[in-house]
């Protein structure tokens, strides 16, 4: 039975880039894990609990989101913080912040790849607080 969400990963391109735009969102490296041959494989970024972002380095030139992929969500106990704290450190806020339809406070960045990633702040009334709780979503 799955029971949560080990980790997403993302092949990055300027890996120091993305390093440094998720050291913004307070996710810091944790470990590295490295091929038989000594090479670089990936860097962990610690989310919380037992949840991980994983990099790749060599990843090609940022493009266009396409594919299944949609986009990564990260929860924030303060998102008007996080969003003016970004901003201040010249990262383009890509939608501003707003009420989302579930209720929760979202707003959406770019990493230096190009993926999407939601910054999401959930509100003790939202679908999701209440399934987490063991209540009806509705």
């Amino acid at each position: 039975m799955i029971t949560d969400l080990g980790h997403t990963a993302f092949r990055c391109h300027d890996l120091d880039k993305s390093l440094a735009f998720y050291a913004l969102l307070g996710l810091h490296e944790s470990f590295r894990l490295y091929r038989d041959d000594g090479d670089l494989m990936l860097i962990y970024l610690h989310v919380g609990g037992d949840r991980f972002l994983e990099l790749f380095p060599n990843g090609p030139e940022p493009t266009e989101p396409k594919g299944s992929f949609m986009h990564v969500c990260l929860v924030s106990d303060d998102l008007a913080a996080d969003v003016e704290h970004l901003r201040a450190n010249g990262v383009s806020i890509w939608r501003e912040l707003k009420e989302g339809k579930d209720g929760n406070l979202q707003a959406w960045v770019l990493d230096p790849d190009g993926n999407p990633i939601e910054l999401m702040q959930l509100v003790e009334h939202s679908p999701q607080r209440r399934v987490a709780r063991g209540e009806k979503a509705q």
